[in-house]
This record gives C-alpha cells, sequence and structure tokens, in this order.
C-alpha cells in the first residue's frame, strides 16, 4: 500500500503540538515525551503480572464477527497472571482490548501523569491493550472518534494509519467500526481487495515508551511484533462533524446492530460483508 512514515519528535511543546498535528489532524510519534514517569523504568509484562496476576482479564482474538456476540463481547478470560506467561511463551491470538485496568490496579495511577496536550483528556478512560507476538486488530476506528494518544510498553508493535478520508477505498463494513476480517493489513491481496492499491497512509513502529498521536476518526491497524501492551488516553473529538458522529455511532448504530443481529442472525453479517464490497467497488 501507499504507506508514509509517521513523522516522529523527540518531544515537543504544546504550541507546537496544536499547531503542527493537531489542527491539521495529522499523526505523530514523540519518542521521549514520557522518560520522567515512573511507569517508563516499571511498566513491563513483569511488573503488570506481580502487581495483578490474580486479576481475570477479558481476551478477544481475530475471528470473524458472529451474530450471536454483543457489541466487544469477549471471546475467553484469564488470569493476569496465565496470560503473560503465555504471552512469553509462545506467539497467541489473544488480546486484551480496552480494559481499564486502573479501576482494578489503583496504584498504576501513580506511574504516570496526564500530559498536557492543549487538549481535556478524559480521566475515567485510561484503557490498556496487551498483544502477543504477531496478533493484531482489524482494521478499525474508535466508536467517540475521540483524539488518541498512545502509550507503548515492553516490545515492539506495527500501527497502520488512515485519514478519515481514505474510507472509500477500505472496504468498510455498513453498521459498523470496522474493515472486511478478511483483509490482511500487514500484507494485502490486491487481486481480491482491488481498492487498497488507491489507498495512502501512514505506518510506524512503536517502541517502549514512544507515544503515538491518532487524530479524530483515524482508521488503526495495530500488529504485535513482539509481546507488549500499550496505554491510550483520549479526549473527545473537537470537530462538530465528528462529534455529532460519535454520538451517532454510541447512541443508535451499535444498538441498531446488535437490534438485527438478533432479528436476522448470520443473514445480517453476510449481508454487511457483501455491501462492504458493493459500495467500496461503486469507487474503482
Amino acid at each position: 500500500m501507499n504507506l508514509q512514515e509517521v513523522p516522529r519528535v523527540k518531544t515537543i511543546t504544546k504550541a507546537d503540538f496544536l499547531k503542527q498535528y493537531f489542527k491539521p489532524q495529522q499523526p505523530v510519534v514523540i519518542e521521549r515525551f514520557i522518560d520522567d514517569w515512573p511507569a517508563y523504568g516499571k511498566w513491563s509484562l513483569d511488573y503488570m503480572k506481580a502487581i495483578g496476576g490474580d486479576l481475570t482479564v477479558p481476551l478477544y482474538d481475530d475471528r470473524p464477527v458472529d451474530y450471536k456476540e454483543g457489541f466487544n463481547e469477549p471471546h475467553a478470560t484469564m488470569k493476569l497472571a496465565d496470560y503473560v506467561d503465555l504471552l512469553k511463551s509462545e506467539p497467541t491470538k489473544y488480546r486484551i482490548f480496552l480494559w481499564n485496568a486502573l479501576k482494578e490496579i489503583p496504584e498504576l495511577q501513580d506511574d504516570f501523569t496526564f500530559p498536557d496536550f492543549g487538549l481535556r483528556l478524559m480521566k475515567g478512560l485510561p484503557m490498556l491493550f496487551f498483544g502477543g507476538q504477531d496478533s493484531h486488530t482489524f482494521m478499525h476506528y474508535d466508536i467517540d472518534l475521540a483524539n488518541i494518544f498512545h502509550f507503548h510498553f515492553d516490545g515492539k508493535k506495527e500501527c497502520i494509519l488512515f485519514h478519515p478520508d481514505q474510507t472509500d477505498y477500505l472496504y468498510k463494513i455498513p453498521h459498523s467500526l470496522i474493515t472486511r476480517e478478511d483483509i490482511d493489513f500487514h500484507s494485502p491481496d490486491y487481486e481480491k481487495w482491488p481498492m487498497l492499491k488507491k489507498v495512502k497512509g501512514y505506518k510506524t513502529e512503536l517502541n517502549h515508551g514512544e507515544v503515538l498521536y491518532m487524530p479524530e476518526g483515524y482508521w488503526h491497524y495495530m500488529r504485535y511484533i513482539t509481546p507488549g501492551f500499550s496505554m491510550s488516553l483520549r479526549a473527545i473529538a473537537r470537530n462538530p462533524k465528528n462529534f455529532s458522529r460519535a454520538l451517532y455511532n454510541i447512541v443508535f448504530m451499535r444498538h441498531y446492530d446488535n437490534l438485527m443481529r438478533r432479528i436476522k442472525g448470520q443473514d445480517w453479517i453476510d449481508w454487511k460483508n457483501q455491501q462492504a464490497i458493493v459500495r467500496t467497488h461503486k469507487h474503482l
């Protein structure tokens, strides 16, 4: 795909961030922004196991969406200690997704501060994400179209991003936040998915302590090159159009999709998957 590297800076001031990246809605990786956090030196898979090993965590994999599953319903559960052992022993598709660990492990809140990027961060929603070697998310955008600051720890992670204006080329599933699940964005099949030859986006690899800013409504695909985990902090969408879309997604879209799954079952999922191709190939 036509992917350029996400711009990188060692550090950045609030004024420069707002001017150069937030206002034009461009992603950036900040390499040395959290060196003074206790988390920078402490947070690792072993540390998480030591302080939260007895907690039961929700797990997700890359199986296709099933009509019987609710919105963001986990595929399995496991003790965090057992999950970390699994991550370190062998590749696994299981990921922890959108886990508000700070509510269950309050001492983690002493290890970081909410940075001042000039945006009001939602302090009740710091979310953790874990994954094993080669596990990945589907290409998706977040339901609230938030401005996201993604802090990575312990390992290396591949990220592919697309501006919302690239949606027509991505085989988006209608009434959903994802693209076709059978697209391998790490190595796409252009004969099967020809519109991906037209898409323009960004790529980067995140290392321990680096921060990726993802602007409002950006599509993102994450693949764990090695086992590791990340924390996301978010600020609500400032663009009125994006804020309205976020309200629509939260108040109507996800509930409508769940209702149609109950009424039509797998036929609803199959129709949406076919429509992703039909609607995208209109632009060929």
